[in-house]
């Protein structure tokens, strides 16, 4: 490595929201490591939740290149024999560890997948979260035939309509307040599209239902609100995935009540990282590369990672037909 790689621009949360590009040390890889060089790493909605809010960020500034998680690049040292510089790599380190929002990341070698040939990082990257949906898929029973909802048309919510109907599901209703993003719901795979914030999107809900309620129903947005309204979409016996991050670590208010009632089961889905070889980052990759999913519209905005605060000033804020941010090195 030159003199002029020791540094390298790195993102640093200095406190909740406030987010610099700074001048950082390049790591070392240790034994069983990789040096990356990072070409894109994606904003996911934990990185607005944990850098923005301060969601699992015990102490500040955060270590340079945290929270990021998404991200691909190339290999450049490596000390492991499962990878040689030159090899193009996903890198998805488990989120308490990562550090993907710098030029270089030292990630060891369960943390990489090979990227397959000829697919540009850029939508490379998005297989992260294609591959967490496809993990916390595995939780839900009896998707073949049942009417899903899903709460929020970010990116993750997008792959989830994908995913349900890839399984089998006979009806995947959205909801979304964003126009522009339950414009992309049916290009997904959603049959139908509906404005949580329209008075009567819950009887629209009920009357695609047949008056029961959705079978399954999926909250991909990780808010108060959003988590209370799946239980009360949700049909008697149903299930909920609660897929979205929280944005606290405080008591979060439920309508408890209603999931009582309902007797519904309710699942949480983490650690798609520590799965030996990573096969869901692997499946993801392959539908990607094989153009069975199109990423090219979740993936709509890239910038510079100097201007890393309007990146996630665009992610939170939804600006500019906005869906998956991602910062470039």
């Amino acid at each position: 490595m030159t003199d002029t790689e020791k540094t390298m621009p790195a993102v640093q949360a200095l406190a909740p929201g406030d987010l610099r590009c700074i001048e950082a040390k390049t790591p070392e890889p240790a034994p069983g490591e990789a040096l990356v060089q990072t070409a894109v790493a994606s904003i996911c909605g934990s990185d607005l939740h944990m850098a923005g809010l301060g969601w699992g960020i015990p102490r500040w500034p955060a270590p340079p290149g945290h929270p990021g998680h998404e991200a691909a690049g190339t290999v450049i040292q490596s000390r492991t024999p499962r990878y040689r510089p030159g090899d193009r790599v996903l890198t998805a380190p488990h989120i308490w560890n990562a550090k993907c929002f710098a030029r270089y990341q030292a990630i060891d070698d369960a943390h990489l997948t090979p990227i397959p040939h000829g697919l540009p990082f850029r939508q490379a990257a998005m297989a992260q979260q294609l591959g967490t949906v496809i993990y916390a898929a595995r939780r839900l029973e009896n998707v073949q035939g049942a009417a899903c909802a899903v709460v929020g048309q970010g990116s993750a919510g997008l792959f989830w309509n994908y995913m349900l109907n890839r399984l089998g599901a006979a009806t995947v209703i959205a909801l979304e307040p964003v126009e522009h993003r339950r414009s992309l719901a049916s290009t997904y795979a959603a049959d139908h599209a509906l404005d949580p914030a329209d008075p009567s999107a819950a009887e629209s809900l009920m009357d695609l239902t047949r008056g029961r309620g959705a079978d399954i129903v999926v909250e991909a947005v990780g808010k108060a609100e959003t988590l209370s309204s799946a239980f009360d979409l949700v049909r008697d016996e149903g299930q909920v995935m609660l897929f979205g991050l929280p944005e606290t670590d405080d008591e979060v208010p439920f309508r408890f009540g209603a999931f009582f009632r309902k007797r519904a089961t309710a699942h949480t889905a983490f650690g798609s990282q520590e799965e030996p070889g990573q096969p869901c980052y692997v499946q993801a990759l392959n539908w990607i590369a094989r153009g069975e999913i199109d990423v090219k519209p979740i993936a709509s905005h890239t910038l510079p990672v100097e201007h890393v605060q309007r990146a996630f000033q665009i992610a939170r804020s939804k600006d500019d037909r906005a869906v998956k941010v991602a910062l470039s090195f």
